[in-house]
Protein backbone atom coordinates (compact mmCIF):
# COMPACT_ATOMS: atom_id res chain seq x y z
CA UNK A 1 0.00 0.00 0.00
CA UNK A 2 1.61 3.27 -0.95
CA UNK A 3 2.21 5.44 1.85
CA UNK A 4 1.06 3.24 4.93
CA UNK A 5 3.09 1.51 6.99
CA UNK A 6 1.51 -1.55 9.04
CA UNK A 7 2.78 -2.58 12.54
CA UNK A 8 4.62 -5.93 13.20
CA UNK A 9 5.49 -5.50 16.54
CA UNK A 10 5.02 -3.08 19.22
CA UNK A 11 6.77 -2.93 22.72
CA UNK A 12 6.21 -0.61 25.70
CA UNK A 13 9.76 0.46 26.89
CA UNK A 14 8.14 3.43 29.43
CA UNK A 15 5.17 4.43 30.86
CA UNK A 16 4.92 8.16 32.73
CA UNK A 17 2.81 10.45 34.43
CA UNK A 18 2.15 12.03 31.38
CA UNK A 19 2.75 9.46 28.20
CA UNK A 20 3.82 6.23 27.01
CA UNK A 21 6.70 5.42 24.73
CA UNK A 22 6.08 2.63 22.61
CA UNK A 23 9.25 1.08 20.29
CA UNK A 24 7.33 -0.67 17.46
CA UNK A 25 8.16 -2.33 14.22
CA UNK A 26 6.75 -1.35 11.26
CA UNK A 27 6.44 -2.83 7.51
CA UNK A 28 7.10 -0.40 4.91
CA UNK A 29 5.65 -0.03 1.49
CA UNK A 30 8.66 -1.66 -0.06
CA UNK A 31 8.36 -4.50 2.18
CA UNK A 32 11.30 -3.32 4.57
CA UNK A 33 10.79 -3.15 7.87
CA UNK A 34 11.49 -0.02 10.32
CA UNK A 35 12.01 0.96 13.91
CA UNK A 36 9.57 3.51 15.07
CA UNK A 37 9.68 5.40 18.46
CA UNK A 38 5.86 6.47 19.27
CA UNK A 39 5.29 8.59 22.35
CA UNK A 40 1.18 7.74 23.49
CA UNK A 41 -0.10 11.02 24.37
CA UNK A 42 -3.69 11.73 25.52
CA UNK A 43 -3.67 14.96 23.76
CA UNK A 44 -4.90 18.48 24.55
CA UNK A 45 -6.22 21.86 24.62
CA UNK A 46 -5.05 25.30 23.76
CA UNK A 47 -7.48 28.48 24.07
CA UNK A 48 -6.87 31.62 22.98
CA UNK A 49 -8.80 34.14 24.95
CA UNK A 50 -9.84 37.50 23.14
CA UNK A 51 -11.41 40.59 25.06
CA UNK A 52 -14.03 43.09 23.23
CA UNK A 53 -10.72 44.91 22.51
CA UNK A 54 -9.30 42.70 20.33
CA UNK A 55 -6.55 42.19 23.59
CA UNK A 56 -5.75 38.34 24.42
CA UNK A 57 -4.49 37.16 27.63
CA UNK A 58 -1.23 35.56 27.36
CA UNK A 59 0.82 33.09 30.40
CA UNK A 60 4.49 33.48 31.25
CA UNK A 61 5.92 30.62 32.28
CA UNK A 62 9.20 28.15 32.51
CA UNK A 63 9.76 24.98 30.31
CA UNK A 64 12.43 23.08 31.91
CA UNK A 65 13.56 20.96 28.65
CA UNK A 66 14.38 24.95 27.07
CA UNK A 67 15.11 25.47 30.17
CA UNK A 68 13.50 29.23 29.65
CA UNK A 69 10.25 30.90 29.81
CA UNK A 70 7.69 30.69 27.11
CA UNK A 71 4.95 33.23 26.12
CA UNK A 72 1.84 30.68 25.62
CA UNK A 73 -2.12 31.20 25.35
CA UNK A 74 -3.54 28.98 28.21
CA UNK A 75 -3.25 25.04 27.81
CA UNK A 76 -3.87 22.10 29.22
CA UNK A 77 -3.62 18.35 29.06
CA UNK A 78 -6.74 16.06 28.51
CA UNK A 79 -7.92 14.07 31.49
CA UNK A 80 -8.85 10.38 31.53
CA UNK A 81 -12.49 10.56 29.17
CA UNK A 82 -12.80 14.47 29.14
CA UNK A 83 -13.83 16.18 25.85
CA UNK A 84 -11.38 18.81 24.88
CA UNK A 85 -14.48 21.78 24.89
CA UNK A 86 -14.31 20.62 28.66
CA UNK A 87 -10.67 20.66 29.20
CA UNK A 88 -10.38 23.84 27.08
CA UNK A 89 -12.87 25.56 29.37
CA UNK A 90 -11.53 24.36 32.58
CA UNK A 91 -7.50 25.27 31.30
CA UNK A 92 -8.54 29.25 30.99
CA UNK A 93 -10.20 29.25 34.25
CA UNK A 94 -7.59 27.67 35.72
CA UNK A 95 -5.12 29.69 34.13
CA UNK A 96 -6.14 33.33 33.37
CA UNK A 97 -9.66 32.69 36.01
CA UNK A 98 -11.61 33.85 32.56
CA UNK A 99 -14.83 31.76 31.59
CA UNK A 100 -16.83 33.19 28.33
CA UNK A 101 -20.02 33.02 26.93
CA UNK A 102 -18.46 32.20 22.98
CA UNK A 103 -16.33 29.72 22.63
CA UNK A 104 -15.25 28.65 18.89
CA UNK A 105 -13.59 25.77 17.94
CA UNK A 106 -10.72 26.27 15.56
CA UNK A 107 -9.51 23.02 14.72
CA UNK A 108 -7.05 20.89 16.03
CA UNK A 109 -2.95 20.41 15.51
CA UNK A 110 -0.46 17.61 15.73
CA UNK A 111 2.37 19.59 17.23
CA UNK A 112 4.94 16.57 16.80
CA UNK A 113 3.92 14.10 14.13
CA UNK A 114 6.72 11.82 13.57
CA UNK A 115 6.65 10.83 17.07
CA UNK A 116 3.70 11.84 18.86
CA UNK A 117 0.34 11.23 19.01
CA UNK A 118 -0.79 14.41 20.39
CA UNK A 119 -3.25 16.35 19.09
CA UNK A 120 -4.30 19.56 20.46
CA UNK A 121 -7.51 21.30 20.00
CA UNK A 122 -7.76 25.21 19.46
CA UNK A 123 -10.44 27.20 21.14
CA UNK A 124 -11.25 30.89 20.29
CA UNK A 125 -13.20 32.38 23.56
CA UNK A 126 -14.84 35.57 23.61
CA UNK A 127 -17.05 37.48 26.05
CA UNK A 128 -14.92 37.10 28.72
CA UNK A 129 -15.94 37.41 32.32
CA UNK A 130 -13.39 37.33 35.68
CA UNK A 131 -13.73 34.71 38.38
CA UNK A 132 -10.73 33.16 41.22
CA UNK A 133 -7.28 31.90 39.13
CA UNK A 134 -6.81 28.23 40.64
CA UNK A 135 -3.76 26.79 39.16
CA UNK A 136 -2.28 23.32 39.72
CA UNK A 137 -0.17 22.45 42.87
CA UNK A 138 2.88 22.55 40.63
CA UNK A 139 1.92 25.04 38.27
CA UNK A 140 3.41 28.18 38.20
CA UNK A 141 2.74 31.20 36.19
CA UNK A 142 2.08 35.02 35.26
CA UNK A 143 -0.61 35.93 33.13
CA UNK A 144 -0.46 39.09 30.89
CA UNK A 145 -2.86 40.91 28.50
CA UNK A 146 -1.39 42.35 24.93
CA UNK A 147 -3.27 43.44 21.64
CA UNK A 148 -3.68 40.80 19.46
CA UNK A 149 -1.88 42.36 16.60
CA UNK A 150 1.22 43.04 18.90
CA UNK A 151 0.70 39.08 19.50
CA UNK A 152 1.16 38.68 15.57
CA UNK A 153 4.06 40.50 15.44
CA UNK A 154 5.43 38.84 18.28
CA UNK A 155 4.98 35.48 16.09
CA UNK A 156 6.08 36.98 12.81
CA UNK A 157 9.43 38.11 14.44
CA UNK A 158 10.00 34.44 16.68
CA UNK A 159 9.56 35.75 19.90
CA UNK A 160 6.86 33.57 20.61
CA UNK A 161 8.05 30.05 19.85
CA UNK A 162 5.18 27.70 21.10
CA UNK A 163 4.03 26.49 18.09
CA UNK A 164 0.47 25.69 19.02
CA UNK A 165 0.28 29.36 20.58
CA UNK A 166 1.63 30.16 16.69
CA UNK A 167 -0.89 29.08 15.21
CA UNK A 168 -4.11 29.93 17.28
CA UNK A 169 -2.74 33.53 17.48
CA UNK A 170 -2.97 33.52 13.49
CA UNK A 171 -5.78 32.10 13.19
CA UNK A 172 -8.09 34.32 16.04
CA UNK A 173 -6.19 37.24 14.09
CA UNK A 174 -6.94 36.28 10.40
CA UNK A 175 -10.79 35.36 11.97
CA UNK A 176 -10.91 38.77 13.36
CA UNK A 177 -9.74 40.35 10.35
CA UNK A 178 -6.39 41.99 11.92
Amino acid sequence: MHLQEKTISSNTVYEGKIFTVNCDTAELENGQQAIRNVILHSGGVCVIPVTENNEIFIVKQFRYPFKEITTEIPAGKLEKDESHYECGKRELLEETGCTCTEYIYLGEIYPTPAYNTEVIHVYLAKGLAFEKQCLDADEFLDVGKIPLADAVKLVMDGKIKDGKTQIAVLKAARILGI
